[in-house]
């Protein structure tokens, strides 16, 4: 087996030194250690055995310069390099620039909570809004609000804050995990057919229902509905699949093609129930269709943020295994990865999430492509970073399109599927576009 030049194992003398590669290859050595995996080389952060029964070879490293120079005089080691010095490490930048990142979503998601709760067709101020919420927790010495303001931020746009927030982290999640199975970052959660599904399921049941079960309105709405669209989007997935399995294998190019047939034939289904729908069904089945998170209510919350938080914490401990899937499944089978196992599971937790967050909010399209497209750019493919901050930025993005489309239009409300669509669609052209030249 070769050393690579990274590692000596022969003895002492001439040879040990030819083995070893020399005092620059060492120091070489030492450079790269102390720098740290970067971006650039993640595509080679693994090589396969050259021969059967060989161990795994270190890539080989890509400083070959001298050792990084020692601080000038006067600058302490001990404080942290800037992005952009150069004599920063190369690690040190990639793990200051990852702070970075979640800093700033993190500023952001806090930052549009607030006027999500502040702003509507009823403005209060951000301070009105922490009194009010005080209250509700319970604190003591706060004054009691209006019973008005209190509906609205505590009944209202509380849970539809917290429930943009769980829909756009599962689609961002969800969006990423299908882009790295498949291995095109134009990839999208609706290509297993999950949304296309739970649109039938629920169109199935705003229009069947509502005749078959006449005397259980309520019901119907508030939790058939989002129970039929999560049992469509789950059945369109597992159909997809199985169309997609041959000797145990998963094909990719089938599970395309037969996602694509399933989108097909499960939209001529509701348009088919779309067709027989009265005026009151139609419109329900409009409103659903197009988005919205007005419905958020704190029975309904529970259950899909637990359903989401569990499918989305799985899918990013498969962060890793995606990163090896990107070699290729030779490569990734040759340092321990099973890619089967990892794409099942990543289809399943896909389809929880988008079948959960789909029940309770409609059809929402473009978050899942563009927001992991997004964090690709900034930091690169490597999906430890790219889950857990696509979390963050779908979260974040959905609720600035809700508290846009409560704006908009006030005191009406624009769905919100529209808002993402304005939005998302030139930037998938844009995608389109660099990818064709």
């Amino acid at each position: 087996m070769e050393s690579d030049g990274s590692q000596g194992t022969a003895g002492p003398g001439p040879a040990a030194g030819r083995a070893s590669g020399g005092p620059k290859a060492k120091t070489a050595e030492a450079t790269a250690f102390r720098a740290g995996p970067t971006e650039a080389d993640s595509a080679k952060a693994f090589e396969a055995p050259s021969a059967p029964g060989e161990g795994l070879r270190p890539a080989p490293p890509l400083e070959t310069e001298a050792a990084v120079p020692p601080s000038p005089p006067g600058r302490s080691s001990a404080v942290a390099p800037s992005v952009d010095d150069p004599a920063a490490p190369a690690g040190d930048r990639r793990g200051i620039r990852v702070q970075a990142l979640f800093v700033g979503l993190g500023a952001a998601a806090v930052a549009v909570s607030l006027a999500a709760l502040a702003w509507g067709a009823a403005d209060l101020s951000v301070g009105r809004v922490a009194q009010i919420l005080a209250h509700a927790a319970g604190w003591p010495g706060v004054p009691a609000p209006d019973a008005w303001e209190e509906t609205i931020v505590v009944h209202l746009r509380l849970p539809r804050l917290i429930l943009g927030l769980l829909v756009g982290a599962g689609l961002g999640v969800a969006g990423g995990m299908m882009q790295g199975i498949f291995r095109n970052p134009l990839a999208d959660p609706s290509l297993i057919g999950v949304s296309s599904g739970a649109a039938l399921g629920a169109a199935t049941m705003i229009v069947a229902g509502n005749r078959l079960l006449p005397e259980l309105p309520g019901v119907v709405g508030g939790l058939l509905v989002p129970a039929a669209a999560f049992t469509g989007g789950l059945l369109a997935t597992i159909f997809v699949h199985r169309l997609a399995v041959r000797n145990r294998r998963t094909g990719i190019t089938t599970m395309l093609l037969a996602g694509i047939a399933i989108n097909a034939l499960a939209s001529a289904g509701t348009g088919l129930w779309t067709f027989v729908a009265d005026d009151a069904e139609l419109r329900d089945l409009t409103f659903w269709t197009l988005g919205s998170l007005a419905g958020a209510q704190w029975g309904g919350l529970a259950v899909v943020g637990g359903v989401i938080a569990t499918a989305g914490l799985i899918g990013i401990r498969t962060a890793p295994a995606l990163d090896a899937m990107l070699l290729g499944e030779a490569e990734a089978h040759h340092v321990g990865i099973d890619a089967e196992k990892i794409r099942r599971r990543t289809i399943a937790c896909t389809a929880a999430m988008v079948g959960s967050a789909v029940a309770l909010s409609g059809l929402i399209f473009f978050v899942g492509l563009v927001v992991p497209h997004i964090i690709r750019l900034a930091m690169g493919p490597g999906h430890r970073v790219l889950l857990p901050a696509a979390a963050m930025l779908g979260g974040t993005l959905l609720v600035a399109a809700d508290v846009a489309a409560r704006l908009v239009v006030a005191p009406a409300e624009l769905p919100i599927g529209i808002v993402t669509a304005l939005v998302g669609a030139p930037f998938f052209l844009a995608l389109v576009r660099r990818g064709t030249e």
